[in-house]
């Protein structure tokens, strides 16, 4: 199944609450009868007050419900011991472009992105670059597999000079749930699966951008099995 190109408009709280294990089904089962989806919850901290015990914070993001209807609604939950609206990530980072490789090359691919990212941001967009050097086929196929995990990720960019075998099923694996893949033009099968080979490491980043950017006319449908 496709991942959407674009999220639908989210409200975002902050919630303190009784750290017991109903706690947060309670809170799932209270958005979703109210006609809103649970796009993301995360655990802020945990920590005991000397009055009310065990207490943890967690931030949800929420779609589907105005800010009044979520508020009305946690406001209801008798373990809720406090609870403020906050900005949601899409609106504050938006896009992420994930780039993974290693060496000079991840290096210069995230100059290009980053370079990219200012320039259509300058317009309205919100593209943030995300990245991490490592080493290693299991731990690079781990990474892939990873992005398609992580809130807001529009596009991977892989830089390296060899990746292969284990990385290039990875690839074929979120490439299914919607994620485009860019490639350096490297040593390895990675380069046979890519939606798209570039081989100067500047000009990936750039291009990797443009394909998420509403701001740009880059199609990576279009690009499909190009090389550059």
């Amino acid at each position: 199944m496709a991942r959407p190109a674009h999220s639908a408009p989210t409200v975002a709280v902050r919630l303190d609450f009784a750290d017991r294990p109903a706690a947060i089904p309670e809170i799932v089962a209270s958005v979703a009868a109210a006609g809103g989806s649970l796009r993301t919850l995360s655990t802020v901290r945990r920590w005991t007050d000397e009055s009310a015990g065990a207490l943890v914070e967690v931030e949800l993001e929420v779609e589907g419900l105005k800010e009044d209807q979520v508020i009305e609604i946690l406001d209801r939950l008798p373990d809720l011991r406090g609870c403020r609206v906050t900005r949601s990530l899409d609106r504050v980072f938006g896009k992420r472009l994930i780039v993974i490789g290693g060496g000079a090359q991840i290096a210069q691919a995230v100059l290009g992105a980053v370079s990219e990212a200012d320039r259509h941001n300058l317009r309205g967009e919100k593209i943030s670059v995300d990245t991490i050097p490592l080493v290693g086929e299991e731990n690079l196929a781990a990474a892939v597999r990873a992005v398609a995990d992580l809130d807001r990720a529009r596009a991977l960019l892989l830089a390296g000079s060899i990746m292969g075998g284990e990385i290039t099923r990875a690839v074929v694996e979120i490439q299914q749930l919607g994620i485009p893949v860019i490639a350096l033009n490297m040593v390895g099968s990675v380069t046979d699966v890519a939606d798209l080979v570039v081989t100067d490491p500047v000009q990936a980043g750039t291009m990797a951008v443009m394909g998420i950017a509403d701001t740009a006319k880059f199609d990576f449908a279009r690009q499909k099995g190009r090389r550059y």
